[in-house]
């Protein structure tokens, strides 16, 4: 369960699940909306293990709204303790949720890659239903190289799309072995690239990784 489940992954934690993260974590009590998260059906993410997390465990995470003080709370579960996972949501499907403003440069990423999604301020807001996009907000993406018809011409597909956005266009595009953030693919074929996966960060070429060569 623990290798099948990649970065940015949504999952929902079952009761028993989440009452033992209340009692290994007993100060996000003061958080009025956290008690109550899995009780609600609302999913966590799975985040990059780090130095502090239990063997064995799954690494999650749950970022708060702006209207909660936009805290990163990482926690960690149980495979058993989950109950679903799913990648996160299509930006098509969230596109409703976006602000008007937004819409005319979604329509142009999804004419780019209609596979692309989300995991960010959209995507919470989408699948939560709480309010955490605000005027700040960036677009979080993911592209999945696989469904690019052409991969050496995504990154620069991007920054065209980019340079007229209305928000901040972030995330990365992922290959086999991971995830590269799109703004380190726009440079030279033999540039140095840090490859993010499931447990930890890698580094190949620029060329190598839009090959699909790393695994």
């Amino acid at each position: 369960m623990v290798e099948a489940l990649a970065r940015h992954s949504m999952v929902k934690a079952s009761a028993s699940g989440w009452t033992a993260v209340m009692s290994r974590y007993p100060e996000l009590a003061s958080e009025p909306i956290v008690a109550g998260w899995a009780h609600a059906g609302r999913p966590l993410i799975v985040r990059r293990p780090a130095c502090s997390d239990t063997a064995g465990m799954i690494p999650l995470g749950l970022p708060l709204p702006p209207s909660h003080g936009k805290r990163r709370i990482a926690i960690s579960l149980a495979a058993a303790d989950i109950v679903a996972s799913a990648p996160p949501p299509l930006l098509a499907e969230a596109a409703a949720t976006a602000p008007a403003a937004w819409r005319e440069t979604i329509d142009q990423l999804l004419q780019l890659l209609p596979e692309t999604r989300t995991f960010g301020s959209l995507a919470w807001q989408h699948l939560t239903g709480l309010p955490y996009l605000s005027n700040s907000s960036d677009l979080d993406l993911l592209w999945p190289l696989s469904a690019a018809r052409r991969g050496d011409t995504l990154p620069s597909d991007i920054a065209r799309i980019a340079q007229r956005a209305p928000m901040r266009l972030d995330g990365e595009i992922v290959g086999p072995a991971g995830g590269v953030q799109w703004r380190e693919l726009t440079g030279t074929d033999e540039d140095e690239v840090l490859v993010k996966g499931p447990t930890g960060v890698t580094s190949t070429t620029r060329a190598a990784f839009l090959a699909g060569h790393v695994s």
